[in-house]
Order: structure tokens, then sequence, then C-alpha cells
């Protein structure tokens, strides 16, 4: 009798052991409109309030910003307490738009970040192929700080005009994870893409990662994700993304596109796109 009580408690052991523990991660992306003055009535000044307290309510653990400039980025680090940020702007030297990624600090850490510009001379300020301006992508690896678990978090803005820049820039973003993600940690890719999901590149890109939208057991909001500022007409058209490593291990639970508007006002010409997630 003792040997089978033995066994059972062998057995226990090992079940509780190997048994896998699910983490939770929100992750969103957010095209925050530039700072500029001829917005009028839609300035900077003007909805950078909302703007961060909408982030500070939704609570992302990963926010990745596109359009950020210096001194956007400067307040968004003020407003976003227990965030901290990573990237660099596309001109160099702490100048032009930022695709940083700010981070939960409270609950993420860094391991390795870095930014290269979609062109074919990735390591300095650049533009090539048909691009209208220099256009970077940012990334990092993270970890938990109450376990070890670690993923990549990539963020990016292709060019709104070149079509050869936005296939070459988006083949430059995924030959990176590739060559980075050599242990297989999950993977998450955030941007305006500036595309719709129609578009070639990112069919190619669906061979490789999950359209969060695609996978997600619970849908809200809106279908498009650029609404120009135009509160009266109807959004359709969706260029903002979040893209999952293809695994068994990773669960989109929530995937949202909100709308949310004060007095006929929205804070960006963008949505947020916003989901939430469970990784093994």
């Amino acid at each position: 009798m003792k040997a089978v009580y033995l066994l059972v408690f062998c057995f226990l052991i090992t079940s509780f052991n190997t048994k896998r523990t699910t983490t939770s991660l929100k992750v969103m992306t957010y095209n925050i409109r530039l700072d500029v003055a001829s917005d009028g009535e839609n300035a900077w000044p003007n909805r950078k309030d909302f703007l961060t307290s909408q982030v500070l309510f939704l609570a992302p653990d990963i926010l990745g910003v596109q359009e950020a400039k210096p001194n956007q980025i400067q307040d968004l680090s003020t407003a976003l307490t227990n965030y901290k940020y990573v990237g660099e702007g596309r001109d160099g030297n702490g100048k032009g738009e930022y695709s940083a990624i700010f981070y939960n600090s409270d609950k993420l850490k860094v391991e390795k970040t870095h930014t290269f510009w979609l062109s074919q001379t990735p390591t300095i300020v650049s533009k090539s192929w048909d691009a209208a301006y220099p256009r970077i992508c940012t990334y990092a690896l993270f970890s938990f700080k109450n376990s070890n678990k670690k993923f990549w978090a990539f963020n990016t803005h292709l060019d709104h005009v070149g079509a050869i820049a936005q296939k070459e820039g988006l083949q430059l973003v995924l030959n990176k994870i590739a060559s980075e993600n050599t242990e297989n940690y999950p993977v998450f890719l955030t941007g305006d893409f500036n595309v719709t999901p129609e578009n070639e590149i990112l069919t190619a890109t669906k061979k490789v990662l999950n359209d969060a939208e695609n996978i997600a057991n619970i849908k809200f909001g809106a279908t498009g994700t650029f609404n120009g500022f135009k509160y009266n007409e109807p959004v359709t058209r969706r260029i903002d993304y979040i893209f999952v490593s293809k695994s068994e291990n990773i669960k989109v639970t929530k995937y949202g596109v909100l709308s949310s508007a004060v007095a006929f006002k929205f804070p960006s010409d963008h949505f947020p796109v916003f989901a939430e997630l469970q990784m093994e």
C-alpha cells in the first residue's frame, strides 16, 4: 500500500511540475498623429490629455506608437506614469518621428533593444527605393520581472507613398525577426503599415505571423483604423495592425479597434488597436 501511495504522490508532483503556467499580456498600437500646428483644433496640444488618459485607462503592457515627435515622446513619458520607452527618431540625434515602444516598467524589463532604418543601409539614417521619408523599426527583447519568460516586440511605420518601399521595408522587418529570434520566443509586431488587408505584402506577412484580428476569441469595435479626424464619416480603411507569432501557445483572447471620442473629436487621426493575449 505504501508503494501505491508513493507512486500516486510522485505522479502528482510530476504533473504539478510539468503544468504550464499562463501569462497575460496587453498589446496596443497607436499612430498618435504628429504635432503639427496646421491641424488647428485637432493639433496635439488640444488632444494630448485625451490620448494619454485613454492609454492609461487601457493600461497596455506594450504600446507601439507611430508619428511621435520628440516633444510628444516627452509628453507621453510625463503622462504615462510607470512606463518607460525604447526607440529613437528617424532623423537621428533625437530628431524626427519615433516608432517607439512604451512598456509597463513595473511588469517588464528590457534585455536588448535596437532601431534600424527601412532602407538598403539600415544602420544609418537613410531612405531607399521609392520612399517619401526615412522609415524605421524599433524592437526590443523583454522579460517579465516575475518570471523567466521573454518575448520580442517590433514596432514600425511603413511609407505612405512608395509601394516598393513598403514591400522591401516590411521584408527587412521580417528578416530581422528571423535573425534575432533564435530562441523562438513569442514575437509581436505592431505598426501603421499604410496598406489594407488585401495588399500582397500582408498576404506574405501572414505566412509567418498571425493577424491578431483573425484569431481573436472576442472582437470589438470598428473595422477601419484611419479616421482622418472626420467624425461624421464611416471609418473603413484598416491600416494599423497587431501581428503575433504562429504558435499554439499564444491565444488572442480579445481584439478591439477603439473609436472613443469626446465632443465629436478623436484623440488622433488613427484609432488605437488593442489586444489581450495569453502566453503559455
